[in-house]
């Protein structure tokens, strides 16, 4: 018998949180660099930085609202993760939420519907849309053994070209000249506020999937056979998992919570669907799952730093006049670092492996 000296488990929490801040600090200096080479100092960009996305209450509220997306989008990329996929999708599945959300709502109101039952029809459609798109990845992936990464960033072309398509042709609004898009959804049916606060409700929406994801995924024997069936489907099979159902739903889940953030923008933002839905959200909630380890929980505060890295652009742009695509260049170089850290994980164990101590041999009986 072997006996395994403990400490194990705490070095493990203790890389998911350093190698995550350690890609976060090379990825800063190296942002400072490339200000630099500009001529622009790097400490009072990263001051601005903070005080745009931290800094006045104003600012707060700004990041907690580009916030709220991203951490349903993280979710379309966390959720199979837990599985082993690599599902990249976000961005079709939130325009595809978005544009059944806004269909449903002008079909409810020329029904008469009352606003609450518009805001139900919105949700309901914006979450099937999503669920259908990612779900169609999943389903091609383990019954027609396609790529889940490419199917998923294939969806996301054909998801914004419908959008447009929709949007500029047979959903159009005649009064939408300059910016095509569909009617609006009504002042009536727009979703509120949180109280005390603008900042919608779309925030709430957002913490409450995270939660109970990671209790779905962590607490629950479903998230049990999702893990298993990620980290060795062969003997998730012998097991009896029914591993390809456990694929299909996990990603129409997935997507689900994609589409959900596509109704909230159209709901919350937009009050209509346009080209202003492709906004890059599907692709930095990509970054936010990688960053936060695929934990529903972690995306919460990740959602909040890179909404924040988001929302000091425009401030950027005033005060050190640096385009506002330059936060765009940070949360490149932050992905790269992240993507280069995960070769990390697992070296400080092996390094220091704990010493396996023989237990005494059993004394003879003879």
């Amino acid at each position: 018998m072997k006996v395994i000296s403990h400490g194990l488990l705490g070095r493990e929490t203790t890389e998911a949180i350093a190698i995550p801040l350690g890609a976060l600090a090379a990825s800063l200096l190296v942002f400072g660099a490339f200000v630099a080479a500009q001529g622009v100092n790097p400490l009072s960009v990263y001051h601005d930085m903070v005080r745009g996305a931290f800094g006045t209450w104003f600012s707060l509220q700004n990041t907690l609202l580009r916030a709220a997306p991203l951490m349903l989008t993280a979710l379309c990329a966390a959720l199979p993760a837990r599985l082993g996929l690599i599902v990249i999708g976000g961005e079709g599945a939130l325009a595809m939420g978005g544009l059944s959300a806004a269909s449903a709502a002008l079909a409810a109101r020329a029904w008469g519907a009352p606003p609450a039952a518009v805001l139900a029809a919105m949700l309901v459609s914006g979450l099937a849309a999503g669920a259908l798109w990612i779900g169609l990845a999943g389903a091609l992936r383990v019954y027609r053994g396609v790529s889940e990464t490419i199917s998923s960033l294939l969806l996301n072309y054909i998801g914004i070209a419908i959008l447009n398509h929709l949007v500029e042709g047979a959903l159009r609004d005649p009064a939408s000249l300059n910016k095509p898009s569909t009617a609006s959804i009504g002042a009536e049916n727009a979703l509120g506020s949180l109280p005390g606060l603008e900042v919608h409700w779309g925030l709430a929406y957002g913490v409450l999937a995270c939660a109970l994801c990671y209790v779905l995924m962590h607490r629950t024997t479903f998230g049990f056979g999702a893990a298993m069936s990620g980290g060795n489907v062969r003997a998730a099979l012998l097991a009896g998992l029914p591993v390809k159902r456990l694929v299909v739903v996990t990603c129409a889940l997935a997507g689900a919570c994609a589409g959900l953030a596509g109704m909230v923008e159209v709901a919350a933002v937009h009050g209509r669907a346009n080209a202003s839905l492709i906004s890059g959200y599907g692709y930095t909630g990509i970054l936010v799952a990688f960053i936060a380890r695929h934990n529903p929980l972690a995306i919460m505060p990740v959602a909040l730093l890179l909404g924040g890295i988001g929302a000091s652009g425009g401030l950027l742009q005033r005060t050190a006049r640096l385009p506002d695509a330059t936060v765009s260049v940070l949360q490149g170089i932050l992905f790269i670092a992240i993507l280069a850290s995960e070769t990390l994980y697992g070296r400080s164990l092996a390094a220091r492996e704990p010493k396996v101590r023989q237990a005494a041999p059993a004394p003879s009986v003879a």
